[in-house]
């Protein structure tokens, strides 16, 4: 092979190519071998060779347009120099094509974005090896061709698996919708919003279609918004405003259809839907977008909302490719959302059911000042089976409850109202404590039975509880456990000290005694009922909460509510991973 020609045209062998170039167009031969020498001189595609010694012989004009690199400064250069950006993996597909003579073709090529090129372009680059008539390797040929100006757009398998792992990582359904608006930008369009109806937010259900002829639209929320522009000043709305949807629209036809509307070039002239629009109009025009595509998001045969995809900067207009992209991105998302609207109704209807359970005011008589706090979990997760309960009993005396039921839900929920009803039955027998869990514990032995038997949902796993019956005649409190952390004791001096008590086994494990035992609490004493959720951590060991919950009982407060707040106060985190309970109560 002859040097690189110092005019940056061809290799010195022949003035119009390479060695390898040049054995091509000579084999043609006449006016045909003309026209082969102005395809791969002046094609759109971009063309290089190298020799046999990985230099760049020659490359043409097209190639300078992809990657922005002149021809002279390509000539002479191995493959990861020639090409822009790291090229690395496509000298070594050279290097393979060269010594097999086997084709390489579809390997994706990302030039570095810069001034004077459109953005986030990516290229297919095919290989094939260059020999002669006598069979000798002259050298290996590159033909690029554009693939799309986004991102991933030669491997949409990987795009939409990618997807699948970063949308619908919570169950809250407006981080779902921000998600799928978040990795669309500026993957598919330059500005996305996703508009979720009132009914998916508030986990009701949703209607199975939309449009005038149903009635009054339903009202419609901003879920999320991505733009590459920071701040997304293209927005009419921000999240969670309501946002006006003109019943004759694009988007209303996409709702009421249930199928994509694609309008590769956006009409902003006189006479069509924009007229009665103005402010959306006067966006278009102000951040110049130009092609538009609306999807609506649907699930399991109801439409939740729909997004809208915008492209401002990339001057390629959307077309069918891309609107199965976003189809299939947004069916993802929509199944995500159908599932947190699910969630959302369950938690609901499960937190109120818990919260109709347990005791509107409590009552502590003459004998103790009580107070309490429920706090639910997280929304990431299900509401679990927490209860607390002041009963009455004869001569003045006073039973303090707080119990668990293992699980989340409804079913968990349903199970604790049970619970409390069977304890307060139990509790009109006036029977001790042991024996009142032992009856308890047949009690929900047979609940879990029945429900076995119906097939009703998810049978209980079980459950802990605590049961204190307070003397105010003799300031003795008998206690029983039944798997339930023991109570806190903090004596008005400031003392705190968690008592050693004899510990029963679950309900639900069955033939095992629930003992039982007193301590003293004299006037001014508080005593501490919690769930486990008050002390327990993931990451960290039980001691480190129960000495966190001692910290502030022993600094005491002018009344009972006060100390709930403050304790309830040192959790870690306000939204917690587990139910939250905790009963006060001091002996008066």
């Amino acid at each position: 092979m002859g040097a690189p020609d110092p005019n940056g045209v061809t290799g010195a062998g022949d003035p119009d190519g390479a060695d390898a170039v040049g054995a091509l167009v000579e084999d043609v031969g006449g006016e045909a071998a003309e026209a082969l020498r102005a395809l791969l001189t002046h094609s759109a595609v971009g063309i290089a060779v190298w020799d046999g010694d990985l230099r760049c012989v020659w490359a043409n004009d097209a190639l300078e347009g992809i990657d922005g690199i002149p021809r002279d400064q390509r000539l002479g250069r191995r493959p990861r120099e020639a090409l822009s950006g790291d090229a690395t993996e496509l000298e070594a597909v050279v290097v393979q094509v060269l010594e097999t003579g086997a084709c390489a073709t579809g390997r994706e090529y990302r030039p570095p974005a810069a001034e004077g090129r459109p953005r986030d372009r990516a290229f297919s680059a095919s290989f094939v090896r260059l020999d002669d008539a006598e069979g000798r390797t002259l050298g290996v040929c590159m033909v690029m061709l554009v693939i799309k100006d986004r991102r991933w757009a030669g491997n949409r398998l990987a795009m939409v698996s990618e997807a699948g792992a970063r949308i619908g990582t919570t169950l809250d359904v407006m981080r779902t919708a921000q998600e799928l608006a978040d990795f669309t930008v500026p993957l598919l369009a330059d500005y996305v919003t996703v508009d979720l109806t009132e009914a998916v937010r508030l986990g009701e259900e949703p209607l199975d279609r939309f449009g005038p002829s149903q009635g009054s639209l339903p009202k419609f929320r901003r879920a999320g918004r991505a733009s590459i522009h920071p701040g997304a000043p293209e927005a009419l709305w921000s999240e969670g405003e309501v946002v006006y949807v003109p019943e004759t629209s694009p988007f209303m036809e996409a709702l009421s259809s249930g199928r994509p509307v694609l309008h590769p070039t956006i009409d902003t002239s006189e006479g069509t839907w924009l007229d009665r629009d103005p402010d959306r109009a006067a966006k278009i025009r102000e951040f110049h977008m130009h092609s538009l595509l609306i999807v609506p998001v649907q699930a399991r045969g109801a439409i939740l909302g729909v997004a809208v995809f915008v492209r401002t900067d990339n001057p390629t207009p959307f077309d069918e490719t891309d609107q199965l992209l976003a189809e299939e991105l947004v069916s993802r998302a929509a199944l995500s959302l159908d599932n947190a609207r699910r969630y959302t109704r369950e938690r609901t209807l499960a937190l109120a059911l818990q919260r109709s359970l347990l005791p509107r005011r409590l009552d502590g008589g003459t004998a103790m000042e009580v107070a309490a706090r429920y706090l639910p979990a997280t929304p990431g997760d299900s509401v679990g089976g927490d209860w607390y309960d002041v009963i009455g009993l004869p001569r003045g005396r006073l039973a303090l409850v707080v119990g668990d039921v293992v699980g989340h839900g409804i079913d968990a929920a349903a199970t604790m109202g049970r619970l409390r009803t069977s304890i307060r039955t139990l509790a009109d027998l006036d029977l001790p404590p042991d024996e009142l869990l032992t009856r308890l514990d047949r009690t929900f032995i047979r609940l879990t039975e029945d429900e076995v038997a119906a097939g009703a949902g998810v049978p209980s796993m079980g459950a802990t509880c605590v049961y204190a019956v307070y003397d105010p005649a003799t300031s003795l409190c008998t206690l029983a456990l039944a798997g339930h952390p023991p109570p806190a004791v903090a004596h008005p001096d400031g003392v705190v000290h968690y008592p050693d008590l004899p510990h029963g086994p679950p309900l639900g494990v069955g033939m095992l005694p629930f003992p039982a035992a007193e301590i003293e609490l004299p006037a001014g004493t508080v005593i501490a009922l919690f769930s486990d959720g008050l002390v327990e951590e993931r990451h960290q060991d039980i001691d480190v909460g129960l000495e966190r919950v001692a910290r502030v009982l022993s600094l005491g407060a002018s009344s009972l509510e006060e100390l709930c707040t403050a304790v309830i106060g040192t959790l870690p985190s306000p939204t917690p991973a587990d139910d939250v309970t905790l009963l006060l109560a001091r002996g008066l």
